[in-house]
């Protein structure tokens, strides 16, 4: 089988009928997706943050997976800065095809030609084959999370 040929590239407001589906299988059964309107302010507001990214990755014209990169600025480990992934979804149907790997991997070179010092992601305990998935591609479990719902 041949490789897909994997375009990632960052998002803008006419990719948002594209992201907001894939973006809605974060979300539980049933959560009504996020309006394209609301979606194109949020948007529009990230993009004022100094080094805030959503990629979209493509084949042959087809949104195939997201995720969001964010390079935080830091006064602690010589000033090197961290990043951030969130929001990592491959299409329900393209799972298992090495999107997600490419994904990463794409992160990855972001943050390192950021001269960041580690990216740094968190996933739901739950998701046990996410976990698996990036223990394969090297990242290791370190520290604990925290959350409080607000």
């Amino acid at each position: 089988m041949e490789p897909l040929a994997i375009t990632i590239r960052t998002a803008d407001s006419a990719d948002l009928p594209l992201v907001i589906p894939l973006l809605s299988l974060l979300d539980p059964p049933g959560t009504p997706p996020l309006e394209r309107e609301e979606a194109a302010k949020l948007l529009a507001r990230l993009a004022t943050y100094p080094d805030y990214r959503l990629f979209i990755a493509m084949v042959d014209g087809e949104a195939v997976g997201t995720y969001s990169l964010l390079i935080m600025d830091h006064l602690s480990h010589r000033g090197r800065p961290i990043g951030l992934v969130e929001d990592v979804v491959v299409a329900a149907g393209r799972r298992g095809q090495g999107i997600g790997r490419h994904l990463m991997q794409h992160a990855m070179g972001e943050c390192r030609a950021k001269g960041c010092y580690k990216l740094a992601l968190s996933s739901n305990l739950a998701r046990t084959d996410a976990h698996a998935f990036y223990a394969a591609l090297g990242f290791q479990r370190h520290g604990i999370s925290f959350v409080v719902e607000l």
